[in-house]
C-alpha cells in the first residue's frame, strides 16, 4: 500500500529567502509567479502598492477611511481579474486605472466637494522634476505652527480645483506618473492631460501665491 507523504513545510529561513526573492522581481514577473501558483507573490504586490494607492485615493477624495475601503476594493478586483491582465502592459498603470475609476465613482456619488490634503508645498517647481516633494524634511519644531497653517491653505486651494484637474495634478506631481500613464489611467488623450495639468498648476499657484513668503 502506498504511503501518502505530506508536503514538506518550509523552514523560516526558506520562507525568508523566498520573500527576498519575490521583492527582487519586477511587477510583471510577480504577476507571472502568482499565476503560476505562488500565492505569496500577490501578497508582495499588495505590500508594494497598498500605501501608494492609499495616498493617491486619499488625496483624490479627501476621506482616509473611505480611501482605505476603496483600496481594499482595488485589490479585490485585481485578485478577481488578474488572469485577464495583459502582461505586455505595465501593471502599475492597470492598478492605478482601477483605483482611479473607483475614486471617480466615489466623487460622483457625493454631494460635497472633496478636499485633498498636502503637508507642505514648494513655491516653485520645474517641469522635469517628478514627483514634487511636498514634505519639508528641514523644518524645526518652531516651524510647526506655520506648517500647519500652510497645510490648511493647501487643503483649501486644492479643493478649488475641478475634479479632473485635481486628478492629473496628483498623478503627475505626487505619484510621478508619465503623461502616457496618466492618459491611460484617466482615459483621455495626451493633449488633454497636458492641458488639464497646466491649468491645474496655474490655478493652484494663483490661489496660494498671495499667502507665501
Amino acid at each position: 500500500m502506498k504511503t501518502l507523504l505530506a508536503k514538506p513545510q518550509r523552514t523560516a529561513g526558506e520562507r525568508s529567502a523566498a520573500a527576498r526573492e519575490l521583492k527582487r522581481l519586477d511587477d510583471s514577473r510577480l504577476v507571472a509567479a502568482y499565476l503560476e501558483g505562488r500565492s505569496e507573490a500577490f501578497d508582495e504586490l499588495v505590500e508594494r502598492y497598498q500605501k501608494r494607492l492609499l495616498n493617491f485615493v486619499y488625496r483624490t477624495i479627501g476621506d482616509r477611511e473611505r480611501a482605505e475601503d476603496l483600496v481594499q476594493e482595488v485589490f479585490i478586483r485585481v485578485h478577481r481579474h488578474i488572469h485577464r491582465f495583459d502582461q505586455t502592459k505595465k501593471f502599475s498603470t492597470w492598478i492605478y486605472t482601477i483605483a482611479s475609476n473607483l475614486a471617480k465613482n466615489e466623487l460622483r456619488n457625493r454631494s460635497r466637494n472633496p478636499l485633498v490634503l498636502f503637508q507642505t508645498i514648494k513655491k516653485n517647481w520645474e517641469a522635469d522634476h517628478r514627483p514634487l516633494q511636498f514634505e519639508d524634511v528641514h523644518h524645526r519644531p518652531d516651524d510647526l505652527y506655520r506648517k500647519r497653517q500652510l497645510r490648511e491653505l493647501v487643503e483649501w486651494a486644492v479643493a478649488q480645483l475641478p475634479e479632473h484637474h485635481r486628478q492629473v495634478f496628483v498623478l503627475r506631481e505626487l505619484e510621478g506618473k508619465t503623461y502616457e500613464e496618466i492618459s491611460e489611467i484617466v482615459g483621455c488623450n495626451l493633449g488633454t492631460v497636458k492641458s488639464r495639468l497646466n491649468r491645474a498648476r496655474n490655478r493652484f499657484a494663483q490661489l496660494v501665491a498671495p499667502y507665501l513668503d
